[in-house]
């Protein structure tokens, strides 16, 4: 059982991505073209940096980037991306997913420790 808890976060991070980069592969379709749908995978790494924190974030924010590179970018179902710009968007989206994985993780934390600091009379209005 304990397997399965510490298994699901990774799990929902993979799927995560799965379903936005079907969701996104079949934008790209439909419309065709110089698209940079990319960034749309932003939300849902945000929503799973506040449910499982930011290691998880951060692996979803791997698993994306492989996945727009595969499916998103031509050549389609090749890890190599052809054109420069496209790369430098690539490396952009993973340096922006990372961070901001990070700062909402970050974002969660302060508030347990600042309650835990008052609750134990640490806080700012403490008397020393």
């Amino acid at each position: 059982m304990w397997m399965l808890k510490r298994a699901e976060p990774v799990v929902v991070a993979l799927a995560v991505a799965s379903i936005a980069t079907a969701v996104l592969w079949l934008v790209r379709l439909t419309l065709g073209g110089e698209q940079h749908l990319i960034f749309f995978y932003l939300l849902p790494m945000a929503l799973v940096a506040v449910l499982y924190g930011g290691p998880t974030a951060m692996l979803c924010a791997a698993a994306a980037s492989l996945c727009a590179a595969y499916f998103l970018y031509d050549p389609i179902y090749s890890f190599y991306v052809a054109s420069p710009l496209d790369l430098g968007e690539l490396i952009c989206f993973t340096g922006l997913a990372l961070i901001g994985a990070k700062c909402t993780a970050d974002l969660l934390r302060p508030t347990a420790s600042y309650s835990r600091r008052n609750a134990t009379g640490e806080g700012p209005n403490s008397e020393a």
